[in-house]
């Protein structure tokens, strides 16, 4: 079984996928991955897009450098643990790319999806949780320690949630979650969900 955690940085992504983690390899082995990074060169291209230097990076070269690391990712680690029979855990998935460079960096999110579906073979997650919190909220969370992504602004980051649910409403296997409750709250509500999946 595959599971993705999406939403705008500062929603609790970290603090869930360990609860979740916590809870599935009770059952069956389980391996937890971030998009970008996880494997050699997903870590290389993971420092080159979310650090904060003066090299120019385009929005189109950057959601193919996110779907060049998802590939390796995909097919270095996700595939083969699917394959085994593991439970996988991601930090982010194609999703982030269709938000990030496509609702609020302007790409056309159709276009992302094509390369994307190329860059992971088609894979696709049993079920997405989107953990959704006000921007506002996000960025105190954040506070003044902030990597070149996260450095984008208000408006980036309220056109990011904004796609971020345009995209979950799509979605078939997606849930949107309350990130401002507590801790406990959000991971039974995902629990729950779950449960009922597996």
């Amino acid at each position: 079984m595959f599971f993705v955690f999406e939403g705008i940085d500062g929603g609790g992504k970290s603090s869930q996928i360990s609860r979740l983690l916590s809870t599935l390899s009770q059952n069956n082995e389980t391996i937890v991955c971030k998009d970008p990074g996880s494997t050699h060169l997903g870590e290389a291209l993971r420092e080159l897009l979310l650090s904060k230097g003066d090299m120019p990076i385009d929005m189109r070269s950057e959601m193919m450098l996110f779907s060049t690391a998802r590939t390796q990712l995909v097919q270095e680690i996700v595939k083969p643990a699917l394959a085994e029979g593991k439970f996988v855990i991601l930090d982010r998935f194609v999703m982030s790319t269709i938000v990030y460079q496509g609702h609020a960096g302007k790409l056309d999110p159709e276009d992302i999806r094509t390369v994307n579906d190329f860059a992971t073979d088609g894979l696709q997650p049993d079920h997405t949780f989107v953990l959704d919190i006000p921007v506002e909220v996000a960025m105190e969370r954040l506070g003044d320690t902030r990597d070149r992504m996260e450095s984008r602004g208000i408006d980036y980051f309220s056109a990011v949630r904004s796609g971020f649910l345009t995209e979950a409403n799509a979605c078939d296997k997606c849930t949107v979650v309350d990130a401002t409750q507590t801790i406990d709250q959000v991971a039974d509500s995902i629990e729950s969900v779950v449960k009922n999946i597996i």
